[in-house]
């Protein structure tokens, strides 16, 4: 169980300041976010410095997500009793590190030590942050700072990703690594600024994440977590080779399809969030065909820009919904303990970025980046069989 600490009352915080801590742990966010799927966006252009194979850039990708996956609880359990704000601000600083090692970095190693820096930095600070917002607004606004914090993630594709991708392609990839790095450095300023001290209230134990894992609501959203975003990087992450390869596209047309597809994201996050709570099977369900659809059709279609365009923006609105329909699934299986609910969502979510990053990378090194869009596809389409089956059982939100 977790142990509940006495610790001095918060400070009162006005309006004004609650939400600029909102928008400081957005933009941490939204930094962490760019910097762990910015090599999407950059991929061929840093195997290429490197001579190195697209799946083997690939392990840019998979290396984040492994060490996050193990960061997330051990980080929690391990800095339990310290303040939240020390530890938010410590990952942010790991990140600025990473970022500028990765700049200078004279050999490709160097780089898979910077995105190991960067997985601590994912896993830590997402599972604190993604349940703060109750401490930083009145009850009234926390549902609507929840939207505000998760709105980062498919901005860091919308924005961050293409902008990257662009500026890597004007003055080359290692500026935009410096550039994120400055930007992250001022997100480290702003969380010293604005965010309060965040005395622990609970240490969440071992013990309470593996009760947690009992549940067959948190059994669910596991097995339905790891599909979708297995499916998802293991075929976004070698997106920007079947655009050069098989749609033959210009790296200025690439650039551009990703920033429609992110805007799609942003779409497809606030359908999500606007949905999950009415309709928490079908929004999650629908989520995947959608996903599904886009990634088995673009093999046939993606051979035209219009197509692929088109393929996009669906797989796109079908993706931005995934990570709040996952969270809320999290969240509603542990109300009790929520930064608990965030580790597993952090952990879960960040492993199976690895796998797919990997498995993706396999089977682009040996067949082609259609067959991973195909398979991406159907290992989608197993996630519609999971939510019917549960929604078959006649589950609601309040079962654990």
């Amino acid at each position: 169980m977790s142990t509940v600490l006495t610790s001095p009352p918060t400070p009162v915080r006005t309006p004004l300041t609650g939400w600029l801590a909102v928008v400081s742990v957005t933009i941490g966010i939204f930094a962490i976010v760019t910097t762990e799927i910015l090599p999407i966006g950059l991929l061929t252009s840093i195997g290429a410095d490197f001579t190195v194979s697209d799946g083997m850039a690939g392990l840019m990708m998979t290396m984040p997500g492994l060490v996050a996956a193990v960061a997330a609880p051990v980080a929690t359990v391990a800095t339990g009793r310290i303040d939240r704000r020390v530890m938010l601000c410590l990952f942010m600083f790991l990140l600025v590190l990473a970022n500028a090692l990765v700049a200078v970095a004279p050999a490709y190693w160097v780089v898979l030590v910077s995105r190991v820096l960067v997985g601590v930095a994912v896993g830590g600070f997402w599972s604190i942050a993604a349940g703060l917002a109750e401490r930083l607004v009145p009850a009234a606004s926390v549902r609507r700072a929840n939207a505000v914090i998760f709105s980062s993630v498919p901005l860091g594709s919308v924005l961050g990703v293409p902008a990257g991708t662009l500026l890597g392609e004007i003055a080359g990839w290692r500026t935009t690594f410096v550039v994120v790095g400055v930007v992250t450095a001022v997100v480290l300023g702003m969380l010293v600024a604005f965010l309060p001290p965040l005395p622990a209230r609970q240490v969440t134990r071992a013990s309470v994440l593996r009760g947690l894992l009992r549940g067959g609501t948190t059994r669910f959203a596991l097995l339905a977590t790891f599909l979708v975003v297995l499916a998802h990087f293991g075929a976004y992450t070698y997106v920007t080779p079947f655009l050069e390869q098989v749609t033959k596209l210009g790296p200025g047309m690439v650039t551009l399809l990703l920033l429609i597809y992110g805007a799609a994201g942003i779409l497809g996050n606030f359908l999500g969030g606007a949905m999950i709570e009415r309709r928490p099977h079908a929004t999650f369900g629908g989520a995947a065909a959608l996903l599904a659809g886009a990634t088995l059709l673009l093999p046939m279609l993606g051979h035209w820009a219009v197509g692929a365009l088109a393929l996009l923006i669906i797989w796109g609105i079908g993706y931005g919904a995934v990570p709040v329909s996952s969270q809320a699934w999290f969240a509603k299986a542990a109300p009790d303990v929520p930064e608990a609910a965030s580790v597993l969502f952090t952990a879960s979510f960040q492993a199976t970025i690895s796998l797919g990053a990997l498995a993706g990378g396999l089977v682009v090194d040996r067949a082609s980046p259609a067959t991973v869009m195909l398979l991406g596809g159907l290992t989608a389409a197993l996630v519609i069989v999971a939510v019917s089956a549960h929604a078959a059982q006649r589950r609601t939100w309040p079962d654990r």
